[in-house]
């Protein structure tokens, strides 16, 4: 498969060597893999972290999750990309166990693969409002589009074909929330399987580890998922 592995990242140089290293165990050869880092408009030595280890380097200077995601996709499909697979630059998601979110592609059982931290038991790891935050908008999901989702982790997998078709524009956290909603429309075969969680390994979260970070989050992702019903 010719897969593309979008890293958005903000100020993540200490976590990178740990992300890209762990990507790069766990390719496989028979797989073309190219790992997109987007700079965020960081202040530290992200990208050139990023370029030393491998990764090609796309830099975006508009702030916002889903700026970075777009830029890392326009990127990807540059190279005619088949599957792109989204991961945090935090290292709170194990970059190993991207084969289980490739697998249901690969195998032709999904068009969205999600990585779900309740289904490996380890929501503990989340902040309380993080598993509230997850659990009403799985709710709202289920109501407004038929789906049904124990997570909304940003870890995930997702078929390039389905993506150029869902013209996603939310630029901020709300990113991830459309993919979601915008695929059931499109009554994509949608699956999650188990990935592991942990606290990012260093710095500070943009979003949980703020309390503005977390409101501003929680209304993007609330909003978006009303936003699109209908």
């Amino acid at each position: 498969m010719n897969l593309s592995i979008i890293i958005p990242a903000h100020n993540e140089a200490e976590n990178l060597p740990l992300v890209i290293g762990d990507l790069h165990r766990a390719a496989d050869p028979a797989d073309h893999t190219d790992i997109i880092v987007v700079d965020n408009a960081s202040t530290d030595e992200t990208a050139r972290v990023a370029q030393s280890l491998g990764a090609r380097v796309v830099a975006e200077n508009c702030r916002g999750y889903g700026y970075a995601c777009r830029a890392g996709v326009r990127a990807a499909f540059v190279n005619a990309t088949e599957t792109l697979i989204f991961l945090d630059g935090d290292y709170s998601f194990d970059p190993s166990e991207i084969s289980r979110l490739v697998a249901p592609l690969r195998h032709r059982q999904a068009d969205l693969v999600l990585g779900s931290r309740f289904l490996s038991g380890q929501q503990q790891m989340m902040w309380p409002h993080q598993r509230f935050g997850n659990w009403l908008t799985a709710r709202l999901m289920g109501q407004l589009y038929g789906l049904r989702v124990t997570d909304l982790g940003p870890y995930r997998a997702i078929r390039a074909g389905l993506l150029a078709q869902l013209d996603l524009r939310e630029m901020t956290y709300g990113w991830p929330t459309e993919m979601m909603v915008k695929a059931a429309k499109h009554n994509a075969r949608i699956v999650e399987v188990p990935v592991s969680y942990r606290p990012r390994h260093a710095g500070k979260s943009k979003v949980s580890g703020t309390l503005r970070g977390s409101l501003l989050a929680g209304y993007f992702i609330l909003w978006t998922t009303i936003k699109y019903a209908g």
